[in-house]
């Protein structure tokens, strides 16, 4: 059984990424919107490539956070860390809500909304990697991977929740409504969902003090830690390219190419990540009875070897082959990023531990995963090739692969929390 304060522990944890990833993910569902509201008119491929290039303008200030909020972290402990990276993600979002379009600002508006993404991206870039340190340091012996895994299904269920709230504006407004002001509704209640956090967050009991390192944080994980970030760099392609095509590009995929619905293309898509959340779970189970990199090096695999005939599945426009094929992809993805979390917190030193996991893991969500959809959009436009998005999944899995090889399985090793 886990004891109560573990329990409370898994709750602030996990819903303060909630709350960071609603507030971030909304973005990605609403990029075609946004970029009509946002941008001149032009094509809508135009459009939609304009969104998403603020969308990875701002995760490539995931690196920046990560850094910024690693050390904070490290230095002054995880508690303090969580509670700055909550509070920078709540005024931004609103603002987005609030910002006036193209029409009334011209070419201010663009500017401004890029300025928000920036600063959201700083906050996204320590938020996600100081909870899994927070929730994995404080799990029971041989429960690791389960904490670890629900620290991701608090990501997981951020984008649901996303998801669903675009999917019941879609349904239960008119395109026009949702078009015109009906999308801004999310980032506006982004206000009260981040004062939330802050609040759940100021009040968790803090850590045991962590030991601090001969130098800072920052100094001492890039002068002596640098394989390590390499392999998380390296470990994190597969997430960062499978994750962020298959759960939120997808949605715009389905809208050029299949001509899929809005409404249809999030309904299948909060089906879809429902389905991660269970899997995910029992995935971070799995890893403490058999090990973490069997599970992971079979995820994998699966990825590479069903990316083609998966996007073949949604490419037939057939709701039910739509969801089928996005369901193989939960299956592979979903497995490696719900245990992924453990792998990294056992691999890195205690002292510098909120550090290096976040500049490892966000440089490459950064970089990767935040243009990861928009090269997706100009391949397929660019080539005529609608599988485009099938090729940077397998290539994004090879490299994976390659770096887990270099982890040492830790799962029944000590984990150093003090």
């Amino acid at each position: 059984m886990i004891s109560g304060s573990i329990r409370r522990t898994i709750a602030v944890g996990a819903i303060g990424n909630v709350l960071e990833w609603y507030d971030f993910a909304i973005y990605g569902y609403f990029a075609a919107a946004i970029g009509r509201t946002f941008f001149p008119s032009e094509d809508p491929v135009a459009q939609v490539l304009a969104a998403f290039g603020i969308f990875a303008v701002g995760f490539l200030m995931r690196p920046v956070g990560g850094a910024l909020i690693g050390h904070i972290g490290d230095k002054y402990g995880r508690r303090a860390a969580l509670t700055f990276s909550v509070a920078a993600m709540a005024i931004p979002t609103f603002l987005v809500g609030a910002l006036p379009g193209y029409q009334v600002l011209g070419v201010a508006a663009p500017i401004l909304l890029t300025a928000l993404r920036m600063i959201q991206g700083l906050s996204v870039g320590g938020e996600y990697t100081t909870s899994i340190v927070f929730m994995v340091e404080r799990a029971p012996a041989g429960r690791r991977g389960l904490i670890g895994a629900m620290a991701g299904c608090g990501a997981v269920g951020g984008i649901l929740l996303g998801s669903a709230t675009g999917t019941l504006l879609a349904s239960t407004m008119s395109a026009e409504a949702l078009e015109s002001w009906g999308w801004r509704i999310p980032f506006l209640v982004g206000l009260l969902v981040g004062l939330a956090g802050f609040l759940l967050r100021r009040h968790v009991q803090e850590a045991p003090k962590t030991h601090k390192a001969a130098r800072s944080p920052l100094i001492e994980t890039m002068r002596n830690h640098g394989p390590l970030l390499a392999r998380l760099a390296a470990l994190s392609v597969f997430n960062s390219v499978g994750f962020y095509l298959m759960f939120v590009y997808i949605v715009s995929w389905l809208e050029l190419v299949d001509g899929m619905a809005p409404a249809r293309a999030l309904g299948i898509n909060t089906i879809s990540m429902a389905a991660l959340l269970p899997l995910m779970v029992a995935m971070g189970w799995a890893t403490d009875r058999f090990g973490r990199k069997p599970v992971m090096l079979s995820a994998v695999a699966f990825g590479f070897v069903g990316a083609l005939p998966f996007f073949w599945l949604m490419h037939h426009g057939d709701p039910a082959l739509v969801l089928l094929g996005q369901m193989g992809f939960v299956l592979a993805v979903g497995t490696f990023v719900g245990t992924q979390p453990a792998l990294m917190v056992e691999a890195a030193p205690m002292a510098v531990r909120c550090t290096a996991i976040a500049l490892g893991y966000n440089v490459t969500l950064g970089v990767v995963g935040g243009l990861s959809p928009l090269v997706a959009t100009w391949l397929v436009e660019r080539t005529g090739n609608d599988y485009s998005p099938a090729y940077m999944i397998m290539a994004a899995a090879a490299i994976s692969f390659a770096a887990l090889l270099r982890f040492r399985e830790s799962y029944r090793a000590p984990l150093e929390v003090a």
